[in-house]
């Protein structure tokens, strides 16, 4: 999955994801040549624990 696709399913612009990438906050990617690969299992890890430590996620599967 390129930048450009995370970015569209985060519904994000790809210059977040850049900069999320570059603080630490976004799944673990692979650079190829210019660009940055991102593997769509680690992708959905990253989002499954994102939304398990999400409080307000939390909130609405309890209701």
């Amino acid at each position: 999955m390129t930048t450009k696709e995370l970015a569209a399913e985060l519904r994000m612009t790809p210059n977040a994801v850049r900069i999320m990438r570059h603080r630490g906050q976004a799944p673990a990617g692979m650079r190829v040549g210019k660009g940055v690969l991102y593997d769509r299992a680690v992708v959905k890890a990253w989002q499954a624990a994102r939304f398990a430590a999400d409080p307000l996620a939390q909130r609405a599967l309890a209701a």
